[in-house]
């Protein structure tokens, strides 16, 4: 009969000779192709710096950088999908801030965790968000715009992607700060809440750089202020909320590399080490700015401490406004 000596001592050599597996699989990464898995519609902010990521680092690893968009219930579809994956390296979750900080407290029963379903790689970048109106607004500025909302109470409407979006939170946030009581009108994505601004049929939106560059570029948006506590490197004379009369306000979208939990050390690192040297190249640099983002390179354990401080923050106020997701 086995005693508990022996079982215990057969548990621990399965459990080494398991180790010893993982760390032969990690010595030989990558030796078929990787997957990036974007939790939401191609067209996106995470889905074009996603493209970005993944077309230099096949040509450093040798590998073939899969894009897939799993889009579904503000990204919890994807997320889910990828804490459940095998932790060996092949799978990766290009998460954004409604992914980490927002979805635990908009769909509190997904099934995974933000802080320990994943392993942190690397904060790929930051991208402000950009408060524009259509030109049919008297406003050029933050102090205009609040002016002008406050004298029409209930005459602004704003677009976003949809509730609990980064964009409606964004929103509600500055309409908390300024006092203001403009009217949500979410939409199903990024792209009709954009164009529905341009058409005039909201007002205002304020969401990330990428959808609305080209609009701002031929005059079909005029943009107000950016979300970021500095001025944003590609629009350097749109000054920031926080300095337009509401110091410290800070409402940036941001994404961020993750892989499964328990994903071996040595690719986590060596992942975080090529992503970093292309944060260093000037041409990936300007291909970032040139979709409105900015490269940050926090290290896992930097961005473990992120997530749980953006998560904590953002739940609070989604819970406090008691938002509620389509």
């Amino acid at each position: 009969m086995p005693t508990r000596r022996k079982i215990l001592k057969g548990a621990a050599a399965l459990g080494l000779a398991s180790f010893a597996g993982r760390s032969f699989a990690a010595a030989q990464w990558p030796s078929q192709p990787i997957s990036f898995v974007v939790p939401f519609s191609p067209g996106g902010t995470g889905d074009i710096i996603g493209r970005l990521i993944a077309q230099r680092l096949t040509s450093v690893l040798g590998q073939s950088i899969l894009i897939e968009n799993r889009a579904g219930a503000g990204g919890t579809v994807g997320a889910q999908d990828v804490a459940k994956s095998d932790p060996d390296g092949y799978t990766f979750l290009m998460a954004a801030i409604g992914t980490l900080a927002f979805d635990p407290a908009l769909y509190p029963k997904s099934g995974y965790d933000p802080v320990t379903s994943f392993t942190p790689v690397i904060q790929t970048s930051t991208v402000p968000n950009v408060l524009v109106v259509n030109p049919s607004v008297p406003a050029k500025t933050v102090a205009e715009l609040v002016a002008y909302a406050k004298a029409n109470p209930g005459v602004l409407n704003f677009s976003s992607a949809g509730s609990g979006s980064s964009a409606h939170v964004s929103m509600s946030y500055f309409n908390i700060v300024a006092g203001l009581d403009m009217v949500h009108i979410p939409y199903k994505g990024t792209g009709a809440a954009v164009t529905d601004c341009v058409a005039n049929r909201v007002q205002l939106v304020m969401t990330g750089a990428p959808p609305l560059l080209p609009f701002i570029k031929s005059g079909q948006l005029r943009a107000i202020a950016v979300s970021s506590l500095e001025r944003a490197s590609f629009l350097p004379d749109l000054p920031t909320i926080a300095e337009s009369g509401y110091p410290g306000f800070e409402a940036d979208q941001w994404e961020a590399l993750m892989a499964p939990a328990k994903t071996p050390s040595a690719i986590i690192d060596r992942v975080y080490s090529e992503i970093t040297k292309l944060q260093n190249d000037p041409g990936f640099v300007t291909d970032l700015a040139n979709v409105g983002a900015i490269p940050v390179k926090k290290s896992p354990a930097e961005l473990a401490k992120f997530i749980a401080s953006e998560k904590q923050l953002w739940g609070d106020f989604i819970r406090k406004m008691q938002i509620q997701p389509d």
